[in-house]
């Protein structure tokens, strides 16, 4: 039972994890660019790497979904 298959192609969604980010973690430059926002939201991959810092959650998922990404929330 121990036999290889291929599968194929890849052919599942892109998955990225939304979460908030409270501003005051976020390096100098950023922070100065927040418009005075106490969160964003970031858009992570599966790996951990930041995407994208948006300013709601709304956004985030709708960024996600216009590149193809399946969005899930992270607490």
């Amino acid at each position: 039972m121990n036999t290889k298959y291929d599968f194929g192609p890849e052919t599942g969604e892109r998955i990225v994890y939304v979460r908030e980010v409270p501003v005051n973690e976020l390096p100098e430059e950023i922070r100065a660019q927040a418009m005075g926002l106490d969160r964003l939201y970031a858009v992570h991959d599966a790996s951990g790497e930041r995407l994208a810092l948006v300013k709601d959650r709304r956004l985030a998922f709708i960024l996600a979904r216009q590149h193809d990404m399946a969005p899930v929330s992270v607490h």
